[in-house]
């Protein structure tokens, strides 16, 4: 790419950082301008999809002029294309996004807004457009398919264990994480992480944890009722397993989940590598799925359980849960990051560390601290 094009896709990115969810808010504008009825397709709050939309757009200024990382990106825009057919978006909707963001770009570069400049953005926007909408149109599974629930209990007051069947194939890997959408909230979509592994059952099991200010959380562990109807969309995540090297996981809350379904898949074999997992709560009684885990390790030598919790007593509203101590487990006293660099070096070991991001963060750099290579280390944005 000519310098005078890499400037200015540079410089367009500067200007629309400048105010972020304003030019989201303008590109929708314009977008629904052109066709009204494109707003059917979206939540009435688009406060999280005008930062999802945002984040998107400024991927793409950032990578088109840089020396590297053009394949990764064609394969981001191909996942994005096949991911928004969940919305309803249909091929000819992607000619109405580029009309609105090339309308927006000119409206916000100014006097910079020549005739180069219009040719190097419109080549940029017709391969982020073109790419989705390929993709789209080429993909081979359906945008959704759906699973009733069939099973809904709570642990704590704000956790809870949702059961599904399904009729529908189910393709996604132990470890990865499936796009959802609940009926209490329409055209809303939350990851989740199944807690076990694809199966012929058609069986599915999620663990939610309701956050504050976490509309979809909450109304699944609050809400969520036997017969209710749950919509999937695509699999993410690339959490696994190198069967040659031993393993180091470390699990926070209902990070659990993905792990837990590497871990039954994993039972599974005979040559699974040695596992040491850490599970971590604030309170010992929210080790809600520690039985299930000793359970595994009672029938596979490989597997190694310790339990983490950073208070040692339970409050008044936590009750009827085992505690390690009578499970048989080892329970440590602190943080997560702290558990796992006091008992031991992991420099050998490949890492996967699931949890809130903050978690993910500080046990993440604390490793790499200690010497394992950063390479080895494993995590997804969302569990």
């Amino acid at each position: 790419m000519a310098s005078h094009s890499r400037h200015t896709l540079q410089h367009l990115r500067t200007l629309i950082n400048g105010d972020p969810d304003r030019f989201s808010a303008n590109v929708y504008t314009r977008m629904f301008s052109i066709d009204p009825d494109l707003r059917e397709l979206f939540p009435a709050v688009m406060a999280h999809q005008r930062d999802a939309f945002f984040r998107v757009i400024d991927h793409v200024l950032e990578v088109v002029p840089a020396e590297s990382g053009h394949a990764e990106l064609i394969e981001f825009l191909a996942q994005l294309g096949r991911d928004h057919r969940k919305y309803g978006v249909l091929p000819e909707h992607y000619g109405v996004m580029y009309q609105a963001l090339i309308s927006e770009f000119a409206a916000v570069m100014g006097d910079y807004w020549d005739d180069e400049a219009a040719q190097t953005v419109t080549q940029a926007m017709m391969l982020t457009t073109g790419v989705m909408r390929g993709a789209a149109e080429t993909a081979p599974h359906p945008a959704l398919w759906s699973a009733e629930v069939v099973e809904k209990y709570r642990i704590t007051r704000d956790l809870a264990v949702v059961r599904l069947i399904t009729d529908s194939p189910l393709r996604f890997a132990p470890g990865q994480y499936l796009e959802v959408q609940v009926p209490q909230r329409p055209k809303v979509w939350r990851d989740l992480s199944p807690a076990i592994p694809p199966n012929p059952a058609g069986e599915l099991e999620f663990h939610v944890r309701a956050v504050q200010g976490g509309t979809v959380s909450s109304a699944i562990v609050g809400e969520t009722r036997v017969g209710d109807v749950w919509y999937f969309a695509q699999g993410h995540g690339t959490l696994h397993i190198e069967p040659d090297r031993p393993v180091l996981m470390i699990a926070g809350g209902t990070g659990l989940a993905p792990l837990r379904a590497l871990l039954i898949e994993m039972s599974k074999r005979a040559d699974s590598p040695a596992t040491h997992i850490f599970y971590g709560m604030r309170h010992p009684g929210e080790l809600y799925d520690l039985a299930v885990l000793r359970r595994i390790a009672s029938t596979n030598p490989w597997l190694t359980v310790t339990a983490v919790s950073e208070e040692t007593t339970d409050p008044w509203w936590i009750t009827a849960m085992a505690t390690p101590e009578s499970l048989g487990v080892e329970h440590r006293i602190g943080t997560l990051a702290d558990a796992v660099i006091e008992s031991g070096t992991w420099d050998d070991h490949q890492v996967l560390i699931a949890g809130s991001p903050k978690m993910i963060e500080t046990t993440r750099r604390r490793l790499v601290i200690a010497g394992v290579r950063a390479s080895r280390i494993q995590h997804d944005p969302v569990v």
